[in-house]
Formats: structure tokens, C-alpha cells, sequence
């Protein structure tokens, strides 16, 4: 492949792990910053794709823009909300990853860049879906079949586990069953592990995704090492 890498591996981290409801997790970054360069040690020829989710920060805009005018925000600006805080928390990871990252943040998907580094950082994009379609459109542009998507999930589940006690967790499942759980409609800050749009988007890349949960980083070495993890695999 060019610039060398022979491994590129993208990453669609939730906002939920980088900002949840307490705040900036330093622990999650401090251990996402020493699982990317351990990785980085042991294969040069990796190269990753950070895609950062918006987390807590969106909500409580939301919130305050609610709150102020006493009624709910239109679409767009929720979904603005959200870009903006992508962006916010994308500048803190590659900040993180300073000396060994692309010197910008990915934000605009018009624009292949030619990254040499062995970390990329991206954000959001444009309303009407999450960062989940930001990381497809890395794959489609740099030729990528697979991803991994972290969340605060182990799997993905038949239907709504909080609302439904009988919902089954899935190793494996197709395209079409995911989207029939997931529907085709995009909601600002909507909770699915895996945005509808971006799962139209990866059925027609023909894409692997694997739904992990991003606070078990020994698991995540153990899916790109090819060994038995937990987690769910859409295709």
C-alpha cells in the first residue's frame, strides 16, 4: 500500500467514552494513547484512523439552548451541536497523539488526504448522520473493507436491551437484520450502536464492521490479532 502501511485500521470511537456524563474520561484517553502506541510498536506498518465521537458535550448544549429558549432545538442545530463537539474532542486526541499524527483533523470528506502519519484523527462532517458515516467514507476513500466500531456496548442486541429484558445479544449478523433493528431513519443524538445511515453506507461498501466495547482494550487486541473476542460482527 502507499506510504508503506500495509495495515490500515479504522476506529469509530464513541462520544459516549471520550466525554460521558462526568466529564472528559482521562483514563479512556490514557489507555486509548498507550493501546494505539503499543500497536504502533510492534507493526510500523499499521497505520490508524481515529474517528471521535461528540459524547456529553452535544447534550448539554442541547440543554442549555433548550433551557434558554424553552423549547427544543431544530435538527440542523442539534446536529451542528454535535459536529462542533466531534471537533472539539477530535483536536484533544490528535493533541494526544501530537508527535505521530496528521496535523489536521479529517472534516471534510470532499478531500482525500495524502496523511503519512501513523495516526489520523477525524471528526464530524455535515448534519444528518454521526461520525459512524465519517468513518465509512474513510473507507470507501482510502480502500478500507473493515472497521471497528467502539461503544459502551459488549454487543449488539436483537432489539433495545433497556427497554426489553428479553433481548438477545448477537455474535454475528447481516446487513439487512441490522437495519431492520436500526431502521433508516437518522435522529440527532439518537443511541444505536451503529447509525442507520452509516449502516445503508457500509452495506453498499460491502464493509465489516466489529461493534466492541471501547473500555476493554485487551479485547480490541485481540480482534485485530484475529483471536476469539467478544463483540458482535456486522457484514
Amino acid at each position: 500500500m502507499a506510504n508503506g502501511y500495509t495495515e490500515k485500521i479504522v476506529m469509530s470511537i464513541g462520544g459516549s467514552l471520550v466525554v460521558p456524563d462526568g466529564g472528559i474520561d482521562t483514563d479512556f484517553l490514557s489507555r486509548l494513547n498507550k493501546f494505539i502506541r503499543e500497536h504502533l510498536a510492534k507493526n510500523p506498518h499499521r497505520q490508524f484512523f481515529l474517528v471521535i465521537g461528540g459524547g456529553s458535550i452535544a447534550r448539554n448544549y442541547r440543554d442549555a439552548g433548550r433551557d434558554v429558549i424553552g423549547h427544543e432545538l431544530n435538527r440542523d442545530d442539534l446536529d451542528w451541536l454535535g459536529i462542533h463537539a466531534t471537533k472539539l474532542n477530535a483536536h484533544l486526541v490528535r493533541t494526544i497523539f501530537r508527535d505521530i499524527a496528521h496535523p489536521y483533523v479529517i472534516k471534510h470528506y470532499e478531500i482525500i488526504r495524502k496523511a503519512t502519519e501513523p495516526v489520523v484523527v477525524a471528526a464530524g462532517w455535515k448534519p444528518g448522520w454521526s461520525t459512524d458515516y465519517c468513518a465509512a467514507l474513510l473507507c470507501e476513500d482510502y480502500g478500507i473493507k473493515s472497521m471497528i466500531n467502539l461503544s459502551n456496548v459488549d454487543k449488539v442486541y436483537d432489539k433495545d436491551p433497556k427497554q426489553f429484558e428479553d433481548a438477545k445479544p448477537m455474535d454475528k449478523i447481516s446487513w439487512l437484520e441490522f437495519r431492520k433493528i436500526v431502521g433508516d431513519e437518522w435522529k440527532p443524538g439518537m443511541n444505536v450502536p451503529f447509525d442507520p445511515i452509516a449502516a445503508q453506507k457500509s452495506e453498499e461498501l460491502e464493509l465489516k464492521v466489529a461493534v466492541l466495547n471501547g473500555n476493554n482494550f485487551e479485547n480490541v487486541a485481540k480482534y485485530i490479532a484475529g483471536e476469539n473476542f467478544v463483540g458482535t460482527v456486522i457484514k
